[in-house]
């Protein structure tokens, strides 16, 4: 069960990031090509670097396992880390932030009725609209890291979520300091104040991520192509490493013919202590003799020496008895002679 919990764990984490990084990158290339400047702004993006790799690494990685998790069949060593779920997950939430991201790029100061802040010369002062573009991203992100808490198709990703503790501190505490770089961070975090209209719609959009990932969860995962994966297969062998690696084609033998020695030399390593670890294991089973059962099995076990000593002494060709009788023998012969 803990083995399942950590690889959801990691599973978790991994649709997460590769969501929000995706979608920076593309903001800021599409954005650097389109109109000469990043909507998100270097200080911007490592406050979300701080969101999609600390923050939420502790967030998503510290759920208990549950019993759900053993009615699942066990993952085996072929198992993609990157299913089709996943990616259909990813490919989903990326599209849904990059409409809404380009969208009030280029048409939000339209929308919202304030000055546009494209085309802004460098030093000029921070403008609302590239600052609804900013929260709104976080805004997206946070609502998507509660998506990612589910990994195989649930619905319901508000389950168990009061079981952490972890989880919705972080979140509320990662909510309450984007309240405040938005609202007093615009030197630091080139930002300007939001009204309270503009608030809502950026909640709005982030809580618009809930309902999109209803329409993702729709599409059967069964019906994506099966190469649409990540991370399958059996893991390479040493031997194919060394074979990857420069180097000529004795100098890999040897090195393989080492590395073959040196598990020899473990294994080995390994069953002499485990035949040691035996035989203490008996040597402290075994019980001590004492009182009166030692004598009567010592008493035994010298009567048993004198007996095999004397038997032994009694057959012995070189015995006292035998040397006495063939010199009776020899006189006797001497004299009839």
């Amino acid at each position: 069960m803990w083995g399942r919990n950590v690889y959801d764990s990691i599973a978790k984490f991994l649709q997460f990031q590769l969501t929000v990084n995706v979608v920076a990158v593309i903001v800021a290339f599409v954005g650097a090509c389109a109109i000469q400047d990043s909507p998100l702004k270097a200080v911007q993006m490592l406050w979300v670097n701080l969101i999609m790799d600390t923050l939420a690494a502790l967030a998503l990685a510290t759920e208990m396992p549950t019993e759900e998790l053993l009615r699942r069949k066990p993952y085996g060593r072929t198992k993609p880390l990157i299913s089709r779920t996943m990616f259909k997950n990813i490919i989903g939430h990326t599209i849904y932030q990059l409409a809404i991201i380009f969208t009030l790029v280029f048409a939000g100061h339209l929308i919202f009725d304030i000055d546009d802040g494209r085309y802004a010369k460098i030093g000029a002062a921070p403008t609302q609209h590239f600052t609804i573009v900013f929260n709104a991203f976080v805004m997206m992100t946070l609502f998507n890291e509660i998506n990612a808490r589910k990994i195989h198709g649930q619905r319901n990703v508000f389950g168990g979520i009061m079981r952490n503790p972890i989880y919705y501190v972080i979140w509320i505490g990662t909510m309450a300091g984007q309240v405040i770089i938005i609202q007093f961070g615009s030197g630091f975090f080139q930002t300007a104040p939001l009204t309270a209209e503009q608030w809502l719609w950026c909640v709005v959009i982030g809580i618009g991520e809930l309902l999109w990932h209803q329409v993702v969860t729709s599409v059967p995962s069964k019906k994506l192509p099966k190469a649409l994966v990540a991370g399958a297969g059996e893991p390479p062998d040493m031997a194919s490493l060394l074979e990857m690696r420069d180097g000529t084609d004795e100098d890999r033998e040897k090195r393989s013919g080492q590395i073959l020695w040196i598990r020899g030399l473990t294994r080995l390593q390994t069953q002499i202590r485990v035949v040691n670890a035996f035989r203490l294991g008996l040597e402290r089973r075994e019980p001590s003799l004492a009182g009166p059962s030692a004598q009567r099995l010592r008493e035994i076990s010298r009567q048993l020496q004198l007996q095999h000593s004397q038997r032994s002494q009694a057959t012995s060709p070189t015995s006292p008895g035998a040397g006495a009788t063939k010199a009776t023998a020899g006189k006797t012969a001497s004299t009839s002679v």
